[in-house]
């Protein structure tokens, strides 16, 4: 035992004389040190102007995943399917003379569109399509092939108006081929649809320029120009739009978090000065945050935009710590240069070390395979402790330069109504343990009641305010034609050229019918439709003839047709031509396309699982095999996905906390008490999102790490402090736990403010989920400052014989006391000593309180 109590002194030795030499350093160099804090900030900030935006729904999935396979193996066979942004109007307008000519004007425009690539003007649409766009089929029989007949072949750019008759007799023509029926119009509305394509190589790479910006500019001119109400949705305008507000939301995040900040720290300190030194420190730390995500070349994503208002909350506590340190060391003895050092040795470590915790709790997310949290938890997990580097060196060299601090900036150190405040929660825990504990368990049914109630959903536009325009004309797009994201079916037949067999066009179609029974899907398209139009046109454009081939007799007269007309005409846009969209090279994998509104992942689940089974009753298992993948498919697995290792990461960020504090403290009765503080704000937390309907998404699944990783800063502290004072008064531990409650409450009431200000400047966010992350972690941290002021001295008072043992006073890992410093000549080291008669006791040799005053030399 006495050998393990010397070598917790060695190590206390070493921790003090490392510090020690640390501080000595950083004073001596200062300006070496600033200039060299000063170059890393200005390399990393070059990268800035390289950081990428992100405009596409990847990385929820691993690389691994089926799903993300199945989307792969789609887009191989078929090519891109989220290229497709819509233009829809509902007005009368476009059924006279001048609107249709207006409409025809407006897609010629779109259609010009061109993107500057190396001072080349490039295409980047690949065609627009609407209703003067559709066209007929008409069998020719002297050659035995199709011909296309243009439905509205004199309209010309800049012309005169058609007449009105003609007019009229396109739209008789259009409705008479359902093929383009709530494709693009929508009978029972009258709404029309313009549909773009984009150049999905183009659009996914740097070079798109702002071509969706374009569109929408000059769409919301002819809007005002002709004053018809126009609608703009699809995935190239959601991502756009939602990419757009997030490059502009990380401004007024980082200025609202730096403005409370600045506030806070004039109101604690009552030194201008003070606090500008304090804000360099946190602006330095928003440089390297966002160089860095540059810098690694990470995407900025929603989670991204998050960590540089975080590193000003979680860095100004730093900073609290450490100028407090500060003030309290000059106000004792009046010596600036030891004030300094002192801050250094005896802060530095500890703010280390809870740096280190709350790192740890983000680092968890690089544990999973989710490439969009991986980046997160790397980047966050970095800057945390750059935030600390910059604090240990900007603040002590900052102040050395500044005259010694006034009496009036130290006066925030005499604060009585803050100390009142701390003798409440004492009287609590040394005479309301009772109420302490039944308050909590309440808190916990609360919490487990609503924690039932929680739900796991999200959709690609739930986020944005209710007035935001891509809700608004999503709405309308899915009340006309029902949705607008993209969903795919593949069907592979397998046996070569099969997917056209007659059979299969049945069964195929029977599937479409099956799809047209639920509302959330679109009129969906597949080589079907191809064959019935050609049918069509084989009936001599009746109506009635757009079906599927009845006999072998029509079946192999249309074949007939159909390879004449594929000889003569190659490349041309007809419904022969469309057929090939709708199989692979071989003729073995068909698809179904359509679009399904944006609805969230709990819909999606009830959706899919009513409708496999039927899947299933129509394409045999064993001989069929059916994919269900697309945008919305991949968005749906990737949220599922990134809740279910919402539990790994919090698991992870637990079991390494505990870990460290199981360094620190060398107790695990210790690490399961110090647990119980923190964990029970998490299961809050959990209940008040079952019980105000706040669901688990990807923008709210990171509250339970972020606090988690906070909220145990606290309980280190006030450990280390309660071991202390253990040491002090001769394992008095119910005085310890008084007297660590009156040292630490003051500062976890400080730091508990600047953190629920700061996380409470995320409810500016347009994004929900961004409201309900900030609300929600400030709450935790709330409720995470009483449980670790009340219940955890009630639980260490009301279980001190079996959590406070020997163990707990030597640990692994040593925290410099704040109260002690330590001597080389004074430091006694003897590993013959066996307790007993005329020798030291393990105790006296633990309970020994060396001072000195010379650590700085």
């Amino acid at each position: 035992m006495t050998k393990v109590a010397n070598s917790g002194l060695l190590c206390c030795f070493f921790a003090g004389l490392m510090w020690s030499k640390l501080a000595s350093f950083i004073l001596r160099y200062r300006f070496l040190v600033l200039v060299a804090l000063g170059g890393a900030t200005v390399f990393i900030g070059t990268y800035i102007p390289e950081l990428r935006l992100i405009y596409s729904f990847d990385g929820l999935l691993p690389k691994t995943d089926s799903t993300y396979l199945d989307h792969q193996r789609f887009l191989k066979h078929f090519g891109a399917e989220g290229n497709l942004l819509v233009v829809g109007v509902e007005d009368s307008s476009l059924f006279k003379s001048e609107g249709l000519q207006n409409w025809f004007e407006l897609s010629e425009d779109i259609r010009d569109i061109r993107v500057d690539i190396e001072g080349v003007q490039t295409v980047i649409i690949d065609s627009v399509f609407t209703v003067f766009n559709a066209f007929s089929v008409q069998k020719d029989t002297s050659d035995a092939t199709f011909k296309v007949i243009p439905l509205a072949s004199n309209l010309t750019r800049g012309g005169p108006a058609i007449s009105q008759d003609s007019v009229d007799l396109f739209y008789s023509q259009l409705r008479n081929l359902p093929f383009f029926e709530d494709v693009l119009y929508a009978e029972n509305t009258g709404a029309i649809l313009m549909m773009v394509f984009i150049d999905p190589h183009l659009f996914n790479s740097k070079d798109r320029g702002t071509v969706v910006e374009d569109i929408t500019t000059l769409v919301d001119n002819w809007r005002i120009k002709t004053g018809t109400r126009t609608y703009i949705s699809g995935l190239p305008f959601v991502r756009i739009q939602m990419t757009n507000k997030v490059k502009g939301e990380i401004g007024l995040l980082i200025g609202a978090a730096l403005f409370v900040t600045f506030l806070l720290l004039l109101l604690f300190f009552r030194n201008f000065v003070t606090a500008v030194v304090c804000l360099s420190v946190v602006a330095i730390g928003v440089v390297w945050s966002v160089g860095s995500i540059a810098f690694f070349d990470y995407p900025l994503t929603l989670l991204m935009s998050l960590i540089p208002p975080l590193i000003i909350v979680i860095g100004v506590p730093n900073c609290i710590y450490l100028v407090n340190k500060y003030h309290a060391e000059f106000k004792k003895h009046g010596n600036k240069a030891m004030a300094l050092q002192r801050m250094i040795t005896k802060v530095g470590n500890a703010t280390l070390l809870t740096n280190i915790t709350t790192a740890l709790g983000f680092a968890t997310f690089m544990f999973t395979q989710s490439e969009i949290l991986k980046n997160f938890g790397t980047i966050a997990a970095l800057n945390i402790l750059g935030v600390f580097v910059i604090s240990i060196s900007v603040i002590p060299t900052l102040l050395s330069l500044l005259p010694p601090p006034a009496p009036r900036q130290t006066s925030h150190l005499d604060r009585k109504w803050v100390y009142k405040v701390v003798q409440v929660f004492i009287h609590f825990v040394q005479n309301k343990r009772r109420t302490v504990y039944l308050v909590s368990l309440l808190l916990l049914a609360f919490s487990i009641a609503g924690m039932v109630q929680v739900q796991t959903t999200g959709n690609m536009v739930d986020d944005l305010p209710e007035n935001d325009r891509v809700l608004i004309d999503l709405a309308w797009l899915e009340d006309n034609f029902n949705g607008v994201m993209p969903f795919e079916m593949l069907i592979d037949c397998g046996v070569e050229g099969d997917a056209l067999s007659l059979p299969n066009l049945k069964k195929i179609e029977r599937m479409q019918r099956l799809l047209a029974e639920y509302p959330e899907f679109s009129r969906s398209m597949s080589a079907v439709d191809a064959t019935k139009f050609a049918m069509q046109g084989l009936n001599n454009g009746e109506k009635s003839g757009y079906r599927l081939p009845i006999s072998n007799h029509e079946k192999m007269k249309l074949r007939s047709y159909t390879r004449r007309t594929e000889k003569k005409a190659k490349g041309s846009v007809d419904a022969v031509s469309v057929t090939r969209n709708f199989l692979d090279s071989s003729k073995t994998i068909t698809r179904i396309s359509a679009q399904i509104a944006d609805i969230g992942t709990i819909e999606m689940d009830e959706l899919m699982d009513d409708l496999r089974p039927r899947i299933d009753s129509i394409f045999t298992p064993s001989k069929y095999n059916i994919t269900l993948t697309g945008t919305s498919i991949v968005f749906l697995e990737g949220t599922h996905y990134l809740v279910r290792n919402l539990s790994i990461s919090i698991s992870l960020a637990i079991l390494l906390i505990a870990l460290v504090m199981a360094l620190l403290f060398k107790s695990v009765r210790m690490v399961f008490i110090a647990l119980i503080p923190n964990i029970m704000p998490l299961l809050f937390t959990a209940g008040i999102m079952g019980w105000t309907g706040i669901a688990i998404k990807p923008s709210t699944i990171l509250v339970f790490s972020i606090a988690f990783g906070i909220s145990i800063d606290d309980t280190i502290h006030f450990l280390a402090k309660y071991r202390q004072e253990l040491r002090r008064l001769n394992w008095n531990i119910k005085q310890a736990v008084i007297l660590a409650v009156e040292e630490t409450g003051v500062s976890m009431m400080y730091t508990s403010v600047v953190l629920f200000s700061g996380f409470m400047m995320f409810t500016l966010s347009d994004f929900d989920g961004t409201r309900s992350l900030g609300l929600l972690v400030s709450v935790t941290l709330l409720v995470a400052m009483f449980a670790n002021l009340l219940l955890l001295p009630t639980l260490l008072l009301s279980f001190e014989q079996f959590v406070t043992t020997k163990a707990f006073q030597e640990p692994l890992m040593h925290i410099i006391d704040e109260e002690e410093d330590i001597e080389l000549e004074k430091l006694r080291i003897d590993y013959g000593i066996t307790p007993g008669k005329g020798n030291e006791k393990h105790e006296d040799i633990v309970k020994r309180r060396v001072k000195s005053d010379n650590l700085e030399s």
